[in-house]
């Protein structure tokens, strides 16, 4: 298993579109994708799930991933994560 925390950047947090980009992402892999955001984990290969978590900006959360390709997973979910997974995020 690999993991890494990261920041939500999303102004409104993890909603609809983001939710289903970061599924959609994690769903590219065979590995066991989770987020975890305080005492909630959740399959970040399920947008409900992910939505359901409520997860705010500026949330900090741990990816975990577990399987045969973990550390691709962990790269590239990490990533769009970071980057904001598709919305228009500024930064300073």
């Amino acid at each position: 298993m690999v993991s890494k925390n990261l920041t939500v950047v999303n102004p409104s947090g993890l909603h609809l579109r983001p939710a289903g980009v970061l599924a959609q992402t994690s769903m590219r892999y065979k590995s066991n994708i989770v987020i975890e955001c305080g005492d909630t984990r959740v399959v970040a290969k399920n947008v409900i799930n992910v939505m359901g978590a409520r997860i705010k900006q500026g949330a900090r959360i741990r990816l975990m991933c577990s399987g045969v390709d973990e550390e691709e997973a962990l790269k590239a979910v990490s990533e769009a994560i970071e980057s904001g997974l598709g919305e228009n995020i500024e930064t300073e």
